[in-house]
């Protein structure tokens, strides 16, 4: 006779409804299971594990104390949401995290309802928050919830302050949580770091306060008509007490804490008490990323997202490297360091992203000339100008999706004033499993238009090192260098450095039937398709134009009076690239080729393997060489779509 094996606590939670069915005394078994869950699916399936396993309990936590879906939790970020999504009915569609068809990284609405908001860049969670706290308020719903978590790194950027000033402008109930774990990605920077430090001290002043709180609410003595004289008296006994202003109350938002974010019971009851507190209130949770498993707590920037690991020795599975091409944002860093050496006005600045872009070679090396700024793109990109205008040659690595967020920036404060800056936009094209809020898709497009700018976009290492140190030594105009995420094509790159023409192009193959032009390292995958092109008899010329602006038009213009049939490749969205300025060169100059655009197609690309999202999007050798073959029949219509 058989048995059936006894579910798990974590077996038994389809969703948060199951949750809030088991007894309190429960909670500390499920968040355990919970975060073995993790633990045991991040082992094999690559993703972010430190900060997920910092925000178990404040996951378990939510669910048992709010009726969600009804009410709303917004995640900031979503690298600390795992555990939320694993609760919310996607327990077993948890392992296919991250890969093609399986599910986000990130929270994302299409997936789960439970989704309250897209989580993907940081420091949007208490602005769409408080618009869906101020929408329940119109809409006469006041029993309806609203949580914004945040960690302290996203609340470095300036929308989460922009968020909190407007929180008590209008009527909400908005509950603010935040995940203080005193790290982002790297460690968390600037003065808000410092200040959390410096309260977290501050326990007289928040117990008293708390303790006086329960003490009127269950004597029946807090109303909103007494709510202006509890805070003027909090603020006295804050002064008193804790010498210092608090921050956030600077913002008439109600501060509670800081409090153990790892006691789930206790944290339950927080939430319980404070949840119907009329008006906005944060409540402040000290966590450690990387809970539960000792080498994330150890080293939680190695354990941010670690890759594979042996979850039972805590060892990162780390694949041979030995005679590989060097990864791009590597090449980057160690070059910078290069340049710096030789000259003293060179610095570095990095919004948040020291270890991902490589520019911790430069903080090691020279400290006092390398910045991370933190969560701050915008800011990263006018502190850049203003080290530009006084003489510094600055390198600022902002990779390509977070680009966008400082991009008026860019035109106002940097290329109207033709300042020196150098951006060097890491990720740029589809980067995988990150998926759709992450892909640098735009940059080509979006920047294309601004006046006086330089782009361009290396076909390999030795081209990235070449553009970077043409790029500094072209002081009149502010460059752009864009490359992808992952490793190059090159196994020796380190090359001595070359001046290149700024605008030219160059022919990589000779051809007659038709002619391919690239930009940056997808000019790989056509070089792949060109070869067996060749062999099928069909004579291709390959340009790799490297810069999108200026374009080569000595170049275009050659290829506009040979070719009949053009075909544009580019890591980047159609709309507006290299196949948009193309079409435009030839419109205008009286060509009529057909011109057949391979790209990034007018749509959001979900995640998957970077060779899976190429296959998917046309942009990899087997489908170029179908374009090819494709264009050399000259009375079929080329279609636009792969």
């Amino acid at each position: 006779m058989t048995t059936n094996k006894q579910e798990s606590l974590l077996e038994q939670i389809h969703f948060p409804s199951d949750l809030r069915n088991l007894s309190a005394d429960r909670l500390e078994d499920v968040c355990a299971e919970l975060r073995r869950y993790i633990i045991d699916v991040l082992s094999k399936t690559p993703g972010h594990l430190g900060a997920n396993l910092g925000t178990v309990e404040l996951a378990v936590a939510l669910h048992y104390v709010f009726d969600t879906p009804h009410d709303r939790i917004v995640w900031d970020v979503g690298h600390q949401a795992y555990g939320h999504k694993i609760l919310t009915g996607r327990r077993d569609a948890f392992r296919t995290l991250r890969q093609y068809k399986g599910i986000s990284g990130f929270p994302n609405p299409k997936e789960s309802e439970y989704d309250a908001f897209i989580a993907g860049h940081a420091s949007n969670s208490i602005s769409a928050a408080l618009g869906m706290a101020t929408a329940f308020e119109i809409n006469n719903e006041p029993g309806r919830h609203v949580v914004a978590v945040i960690g302290d790194g996203a609340m470095t950027g300036g929308l989460a302050f922009e968020g909190l000033n407007n929180a008590s402008a209008n009527p909400n109930n908005l509950l603010i949580i935040l995940n203080d774990n005193d790290m982002s990605i790297d460690n968390s920077v600037g003065g808000l770091s410092r200040y959390l430090v410096d309260i977290t001290t501050s326990q007289t002043y928040n117990k008293i306060r708390y303790d006086v709180y329960r003490k009127l609410r269950k004597l029946n003595l807090v109303s909103e008509d007494r709510r202006e004289n509890i805070l003027r008296f909090n603020n006295s006994l804050k002064a008193l007490i804790n010498r210092q202003h608090n921050l956030f109350e600077g913002f008439s938002i109600r501060y509670f804490g800081p409090v153990d974010g790892h006691d789930v019971n206790n944290l339950v009851q927080k939430l319980k008490d404070i949840k119907d507190m009329q008006g906005p209130k944060l409540l402040h949770l000290k966590t450690r990323k990387g809970k539960g498993f000792e080498p994330a707590e150890q080293s939680a920037i190695e354990w941010h997202a670690p890759g594979c690991f042996d979850k039972e020795t805590g060892k990162r599975i780390i694949p041979a490297r030995l005679n590989q091409p060097q990864l791009y944002q590597d090449v980057f860093g160690h070059t910078l360091v290069e340049l710096a050496e030789k000259d003293k006005r060179i610095v570095g600045i990095t919004p948040a992203m020291p270890t991902g872009c490589s520019m911790g070679f430069m903080m090691k090396a020279f400290p006092d000339r390398a910045f991370d700024v933190g969560i701050a793109e915008g800011h990263a990109v006018t502190f850049s100008a203003g080290l530009a205008k006084e003489g510094m040659i600055p390198f600022c690595n902002i990779y390509s999706s977070f680009m966008q967020r400082g991009y008026d920036e860019v035109i106002h404060d940097v290329a109207i004033l033709k300042l020196h800056v150098i951006f060097c936009l890491d990720r740029a094209g589809l980067v995988g499993e990150d998926g759709m809020t992450h892909h640098g898709a735009f940059d080509l497009a979006y920047l294309r238009p601004i006046p006086n700018l330089v782009i361009a976009s290396p076909l390999n290492e030795i081209d990235l090192r070449n553009l970077m140190y043409t790029a500094y030594q072209t002081s009149d105009r502010p460059f752009v260098i864009r490359y992808p995420r992952g490793k190059g094509e090159l196994e020796n790159w380190q090359n001595t450095m070359e001046l290149l023409p700024v605008g030219k192009g160059r022919q990589l193959h000779e051809g007659s039937d038709i002619a391919v032009l690239s930009i940056g390292s997808i000019g790989n995958e056509v070089i792949k398709a060109v070869k067996t092109a060749e062999k099928e008899g069909i004579s291709v010329a390959h340009y790799d134009m490297i810069f999108l602006k200026p374009l080569d038009e000595t170049l275009l213009h050659n290829i506009g009076k040979r070719f009949a049939h053009i075909i544009t490749v580019e890591n980047g969205t159609v709309i507006g690239g290299l196949g948009t300025a193309v079409a435009e060169f030839m419109c205008e100059h009286g060509y009529t080729p057909r011109i057949k655009r391979i790209g990034i197609p007018d749509a959001f690309i979900e995640h998957g393997s970077i060779p899976e999202l190429f296959q998917q999007c046309g942009m990899d050798a087997e489908s170029i060489l179908k374009a090819i073959r494709q264009s050399r029949k000259r009375n079929e219509p080329i279609t636009e779509e792969p």
